[in-house]
């Protein structure tokens, strides 16, 4: 199975930051696309990021451009979602995948327990 694990998470002041990583065991990430999603309690799973297996970036999600970036450090088979000037609104639970590409959006890993960010005075 193609399975990853989110770490990273925290409570953070608004305006903070955080990097969250995400990191395969079992197989290499350097042929997959990877995104990033968000789910807050009582709202739909969003797609925030995703990166392409040639290191392109995509934004889904208008309310972080500028403030989220993407990255991925194939040599340490591990994507990188740093989180800058943190609102509370992006309070959720921070999950990342395995995907065909960024355009389609296929899911090709199993969804792992995340990592909760909160965002709070």
């Amino acid at each position: 199975q193609l399975q990853l694990a989110e770490s990273g998470g925290g409570l953070v002041q608004p305006g903070g930051s955080l990097r969250l990583s995400c990191a395969a065991s079992g197989f290499s990430l350097d042929y997959y696309a990877i995104g990033w999603f968000r789910q807050a309690p009582g709202k739909e799973r969003e797609e925030v990021l995703c990166i392409t297996s040639s290191g392109w970036s995509t934004v889904y999600a208008d309310s972080v451009k500028g403030r989220f970036s993407i990255s991925r450090d194939n040599a340490k088979n591990t994507v990188y979602l740093q989180m800058n000037s943190l609102k509370p609104e992006d309070t959720a639970i921070y999950y990342c995948a395995a995907l065909a590409d960024c355009v389609s959006r296929y899911v090709q890993s199993s969804w792992g327990q995340g990592t909760q960010v909160t965002v709070s005075p």
